[in-house]
């Protein structure tokens, strides 16, 4: 009797580059490319960008966080991936694939986390700017890496830096390159916070679970203060009377106010 050949194993999947867990009403998402320190792909935006739409549309999630798994946040996009891919077209990558992610971002009317864990170089930098929060880890770095191969800042950074830190230190930082260390990072104000690496992740979620016990007003906070910069002060005072009635139609409005006048604690549920 000839021997039976024996099937072969099938191959293991290959680890999804974004991991997501919802507890307690936060979403958390994990950028999983650990070996290349959560370099950026078009498709690894994609997934955050899907997983943005999902949140936006789940009443249950209230709030979200974006971390890196291993020793880094993000270093930006994954230029070896890029050329082997043959796929340089940067305008449109940048066009389907970066910006609609950045979008989401500030258009999704939930608070948005970025526990920063490691290096945020590049575009993994712009990915922390665009979120509403930024948490650092004692030895996090942050660093605009554009201009060290002759780019310069994408995915937003040339729109959030100056915003946050002014416009003569964004341009030192985009046209010198220079690493920031996480404690520089807070004096400049780049980040809200700076805590030891081991509470990282404790401190996140705790923010997090703080802002998704609050009201359905966080979010419309979020939608008022977007056009706040670049509006003239008539249009802006449009808008916070345009939020401020849709503010008052929510359930949490009226669940604000009967718990001040039956003095207890309000008890929101995000709607």
């Amino acid at each position: 009797m000839s021997a039976q050949p024996v099937p072969a194993e099938p191959a293991a999947a290959a680890p999804a580059a974004l991991l997501t867990s919802v507890t307690g009403g936060v979403l958390t998402m994990t950028l999983n490319r650990p070996h290349v320190l959560n370099a950026i792909t078009p498709e690894l935006l994609d997934s955050l960008g899907d997983a943005l739409r999902s949140a936006g549309a789940d009443d249950a999630i209230r709030a979200v966080v974006i971390t890196g798994s291993g020793r880094g946040f993000c270093s930006g996009q994954d230029l070896r991936y890029a050329a082997q891919s043959g796929n340089l077209d940067v305008q449109t990558i940048l066009r389907d694939h970066y910006a609609p992610a950045i979008r989401l971002m500030r258009t999704l009317e939930k608070p948005i986390i970025a526990a920063v864990n490691g290096v945020a170089a590049g575009a993994g930098f712009s990915l922390a700017l665009a979120a509403d929060f930024r948490i650092a880890a004692e030895s996090a770095t942050f660093v605009q890496a554009f201009v060290r191969i002759g780019l310069i800042p994408d995915m937003g950074s040339t729109y959030f830096l100056p915003r946050l830190i002014g416009m003569a230190r964004a341009t030192e930082l985009a046209m010198l390159g220079d690493m920031v260390p996480a404690s520089r990072a807070l004096d400049l104000g780049l980040v809200n916070a700076v805590v030891p690496d081991g509470r990282l992740a404790g401190e996140a979620a705790e923010l997090a679970a703080r802002l998704a016990r609050g009201p359905r007003s966080i979010g419309l906070i979020k939608r008022a203060l977007e056009p706040s910069l670049t509006n003239e002060l008539e249009a802006q005072l449009e808008v916070e009377a345009t939020v401020q009635g849709e503010a008052t139609t929510t359930a949490d409005f009226f669940e604000g106010v009967g718990a001040f006048l039956g003095k207890r604690t309000a008890q929101f549920t995000g709607r």
